[in-house]
């Protein structure tokens, strides 16, 4: 999922809280709420990039 409100932020659905939606990054990390009409199925593209960098950042030790 993109969400527009958060700089375009590519997060994975965890569920609803009340009116919003509960987000989470790719691989893991802190959720975030967002409204639903912020919030557009990411494209194949979009779901790479996020997944590439996370690799990334976990090869550096930056995340566990």
């Amino acid at each position: 999922m993109v969400d527009s409100s958060h700089n375009s932020r590519v997060g994975e659905f965890r569920g609803v809280s009340g009116p919003y939606w509960s987000l989470r990054p790719v691989g893991g990390g802190p959720e975030w709420e967002a409204e639903p009409e912020n919030i557009r199925f990411a494209t194949r593209d979009e779901r790479l990039r996020a997944r590439t960098a996370y690799e990334n950042a976990r090869s550096r030790g930056d995340v566990a």
